[in-house]
């Protein structure tokens, strides 16, 4: 089963139900990605759902995703 390596969300099971009121079980599935983050000033590749990197982003634990890569902050 994947889930957010950070908050630890995973799939849980519910029901869909129809006008007639039929329930059909069904599962709701966090929306997950693939990032790599600093971690202790290393690169980690971790899974996270995508409301997690928003939450990130506004405590301002994650500015940018092309801060990480070395060849943003080149000038020219």
């Amino acid at each position: 089963m994947a889930k957010d390596d950070i908050t630890g969300k995973h799939a849980v099971s519910g029901n869909n139900v129809s006008f007639s009121m039929r329930h059909t079980k069904r599962t709701f599935k966090p929306n997950l990605q693939k990032k790599t983050l600093m971690v202790n000033g290393k690169k980690v590749r971790l899974t996270v759902a995508s409301s997690t990197i928003r939450t990130l982003r506004k405590k301002g634990l994650l500015v940018n995703d092309s801060d990480l890569k070395p060849e943003a902050s080149k000038t020219k």
